[in-house]
């Protein structure tokens, strides 16, 4: 597996000889530090502007991924595939258990000693293809594990597919015991399909509904080298503020045990299957070649989606994402590079529909539709060389589009309409007072976008604003039906050459391009939002 090192190198290299523009981005990256970038921007007097030909601005549309091959039918060649061997299932102490070695260092085993009355043990799915009816007959102790008179199987231990061996969940209900500390953990092949995997309180015969953060839930780990495939599942009631517990996720091995491990990047497949009442519906390490396409997630707790640090690759495809009680309903964050969020619905989330953080790149967001959301229709932090085609963003609380301490922003054919404050907002934002981590989550206090096409009507503080850019390119923008009496305006850079743009775009079917004529650092003018 590639080093972070090596992969922060390539993305460099990518951007300085493939991407227009990102010269100044990647150099931000060399300038990687521990302490925060200084807070300093083009003054106002330092920009001008130039009109140009709009075919200067020209890009094709996006290429974009075959969907068409996450179906059913591949599901099922997959598990054809599985070699046909005896199943072997055994009940054993959880100490030397690679899968679970995460849920005993650090204290952590004390919760299992706790539940189980004594020392830790798990059901290990040891090699094979087995179904839960295997399982079942093979542990045959009612302690560990027991089909109810509905046919559901409720697991009393945690439940590990070991390498190399494949488990099939089909037409089956698998209800994981909460009072007893059950959870399921994923280091070889799990097929999941047409059924549901539930936490279960035991106690009040009922699903574990999420009470507070800390309390313990089951939950769904994938390992590094596992190959995951939920399939028409139900997934619901899992999770809580714990490492690696979070309700859905696939990690790789840290990176100690991976060096005796030896694993591959966990992979996984979740086609229209739905994801309700998770701490986080779907969080992923290091993780690559992931496809969510075409699930449901509704009310999960903290984020709907949430691909995390260092995974590519990734398709989030056709979802529908809404009811997140806290933060985002699609979020990537901490260098998630290389992939595609397209035709997803992502609306009433806690706050914005769907988020890019932390140094993410060479990302296509594309034909999605983020509305009612408490936050942004889309927000990009500190995210740069992005593109952003073909959206709908309306009536969110605050911006269409936000474009936070990101350069070399492609915004094109992109539809913002009333939503809260500005249909796009360029915004430079220092971080310094923050508690971020400045070596891993370095940034560049520079914003820069160019915006083609679409429409910004009717948003409540006017169709774009940005904070003092290194440039903004303009043409063929939408700017109808303002919502101020004074009409459409502009504030700072763009409203010192309001005239222009509006001559340029309007009359002349021209373009703009605005940035500083020298390099002279003055201190930024921020518009409050």
């Amino acid at each position: 597996m590639n080093t972070r090192k090596t992969r922060w190198a390539l993305s460099v290299l990518v951007a300085i000889l493939v991407v227009p523009g990102a010269v100044s981005a990647a150099a931000g990256i060399t300038g990687e530090s521990a302490t925060p970038p200084p807070v300093s921007a083009p003054a106002l007097e330092d920009y001008g502007l130039e009109v140009k030909s709009g075919e200067d601005l020209y890009r094709p549309d996006p290429a974009l991924p075959d969907l068409s091959r996450f179906t059913r039918e591949a599901v099922e060649s997959r598990l054809a595939s599985r070699p046909d061997q005896a199943p072997n299932v055994t009940v054993e102490r959880i100490g030397d258990v690679s899968a679970l070695g995460d849920f005993v260092d650090e204290g952590r085993a004390r919760e299992w000693v706790i539940r189980q009355f004594s020392h830790p043990q798990a059901i290990l799915v040891n090699s094979g293809k087995v179904t839960l009816e295997d399982v079942y007959r093979q542990v045959d102790d009612a302690r560990y594990m027991e089909r109810m008179e509905n046919g559901a199987y409720i697991v009393r231990l945690p439940l590990v597919v070991r390498h190399g061996a494949t488990l099939v969940i089909r037409d089956q209900t698998l209800r994981l015991s909460e009072e007893r500390g059950a959870f399921f953990a994923n280091d070889g092949w799990l097929f999941a399909i047409d059924s549901k995997i539930l936490g279960w309180r035991e106690q009040a015969n009922g699903p574990a509904t999420f009470r507070k953060k800390t309390d313990f839930r089951p939950f769904f780990v994938g390992w590094g080298g596992s190959e995951t495939f939920i399939l028409g599942t139900t997934m619901a009631n899992l999770g809580y503020h714990q490492s690696k517990s979070y309700g859905f996720a696939i990690a790789q091995y840290s990176e100690f045990d991976n060096e005796i491990l030896k694993r591959s990047a966990p992979h996984a497949w979740l086609v229209e299957s739905t994801f309700e009442d998770l701490y986080y519906g779907f969080y992923c390490y290091e993780a690559e070649d992931v496809a969510i396409v075409n699930n449901v997630y509704r009310d999960n707790i903290v984020y709907g989606i949430d691909p995390h640090d260092y995974s590519e690759g990734l398709i989030i495809a056709g979802n529908e994402v809404y009811g997140t009680r806290e933060k985002h309903g699609i979020i990537i964050s901490r260098q998630v590079n290389n992939s595609w969020i397209i035709g997803n619905r992502s609306y009433n989330n806690g706050l914005s529909g769907i988020v890019l953080d932390r140094q993410s790149r060479n990302n296509v967001v594309a034909n999605n539709v983020s509305y009612d959301n408490q936050g942004d229709g889309i927000g990009l932090y500190e995210s740069p060389d992005n593109l952003l085609w073909g959206n709908r963003l309306m009536n969110n609380l605050r911006n269409g589009i936000r474009v936070r301490n990101s350069t070399n922003v492609d915004l094109y054919h992109n539809v913002a309409v009333l939503n809260g404050t500005w249909g796009i907002y360029g915004q430079l934002k220092d971080l310094s007072a923050t508690d971020r981590n400045f070596k891993e989550d370095f940034y560049d206090y520079e914003v820069s976008m160019t915006v083609v096409g679409g429409e910004l009507a009717s948003n409540a503080s006017g169709p774009i604003s940005s904070d003092n850019p290194e440039y903004i390119a303009l043409y063929n923008v939408g700017m109808r039906f303002p919502r101020s009496e004074a009409g459409i305006h502009f504030e700072g850079v763009l409203g010192h050459f309001q005239m222009q743009i509006f001559d340029a775009l309007l009359n002349k079917d021209r373009a703009v391009l605005i940035k500083p004529s020298g390099v002279v650092a003055g201190k930024v003018t921020q518009v409050e939002n």
